[in-house]
């Protein structure tokens, strides 16, 4: 009878176990992150290169104006010369477009450095500002 009731018991130890088991398998699932973080330079395997996409070129002037520019260039937000506005451009232009598109670059007064599109490359910027100037001469 002993034995009876050892083998039962063990049985039911086993089950519960098993049962155990499996809420921690579920568990551990739920709370399981959604992502890992990896650092430049570390070894987090494929997944995580950097993917580059294919470029048209360096957008037109007038492009980078609607998509940055636009903002304050046409409101005048800040002191910023509105697009168009002859007497408010002519004493910038007079300093030269290398000036123009310094301030541009690097921000002057107000404006933040490359209008706030720090991911605009140089190229895109020294466009918007010739598209502005050649549009309030």
């Amino acid at each position: 009878m002993k034995r009876v009731l050892a083998v039962v018991l063990l049985g039911f130890g086993l089950s519960a176990t098993a049962v155990l088991a499996s809420v921690e398998d579920e568990i551990r699932a739920r709370i399981e992150p959604v992502g890992k973080v990896c650092l430049q330079g570390g070894e987090c395997g494929a997944a995580a290169a950097p993917t580059q996409t294919a470029s048209a070129g360096p957008r037109a002037g007038n492009e980078v104006y609607d998509a940055v520019c636009m903002a304050c260039h046409s409101t005048g937000a800040a002191g910023a010369p509105k697009l168009g506005d002859t007497a408010a451009w002519a004493p910038r232009i007079d300093k030269g477009m290398e000036t123009l598109i310094n301030h541009a670059i690097n921000g002057f007064n107000a404006m933040p450095a490359k209008g706030g599109c720090a991911s605009c490359p140089d190229e895109e910027i020294a466009n918007a500002v010739e598209y502005m100037v050649s549009e309030s001469k």
